[in-house]
């Protein structure tokens, strides 16, 4: 059963490596590039300060960063050293049917994928913080995680299913966050009525 699993999973990530572009390997290669987005990452504090103010915003900003500490170390520590799975571009039955984009072809690990875990990690911490006073925020936030995450099959890097589970991994440890901090009454006031 593992076995087929696995053939399927890799049956899938070739479909989707097969698409691709000189456009898109531009495209994709900076969207999986962790300081391109640090612009974004500014504007997302920024709106948690604009809606909470500095003190609620520090608090949430921390609890990002411990969140995102966690699913980095665990994605490594619980999972890529742990299983050991080949990435597709280090393994020798794909050996040349995979696209690669500037001869990147990441560690040797790559379950669960790091990227998943950090973008969704965030994603759910910043749609429980943001979604009820901006309208749509978790639908834009979790699009643009799916997008990173894709960007890593379409650099040959990652697997559907290291995404799947990094991402649910990066979700459930936000989630475990979330529900800690609200036990200590750090961020009760994110259950308050909103005004307005």
């Amino acid at each position: 059963m593992l076995e087929y699993i696995l053939n399927l999973d890799a049956e899938i990530f070739i479909f989707f490596n097969e698409f691709h572009s000189p456009l898109f390997d531009t495209i994709m290669y900076w969207v999986s590039h962790k300081f391109f987005w640090v612009p974004f990452y500014m504007f997302l504090v920024y709106l948690l300060y604009r809606h909470y103010g500095l003190k609620k915003a520090a608090i949430l900003t921390a609890l990002i960063l411990i969140t995102f500490a966690l699913t980095n170390t665990l994605s490594v520590e619980a999972f890529k050293n742990v299983f050991q799975r080949l990435r597709p571009s280090h393994e020798p039955s794909l050996e040349g049917l995979v696209h690669f984009v500037d001869g990147y072809k990441g560690g040797n690990w790559g379950f669960v994928s790091s990227h998943a875990s950090n973008v969704f990690g965030l994603a759910t911490l910043i749609a429980l913080f943001l979604s009820k006073r901006i309208k749509h925020i978790a639908f834009w936030i979790f699009l643009w995680a799916t997008v990173v995450s894709y960007s890593r099959i379409y650099l040959g890097v990652h697997y559907p299913l290291d995404l799947i589970c990094g991402g649910f991994l990066g979700i459930s440890i936000a989630l475990l966050i979330a529900s800690i901090a609200k036990k200590l009454k750090l961020i009760s006031f994110l259950t308050l009525p909103q005004k307005g």
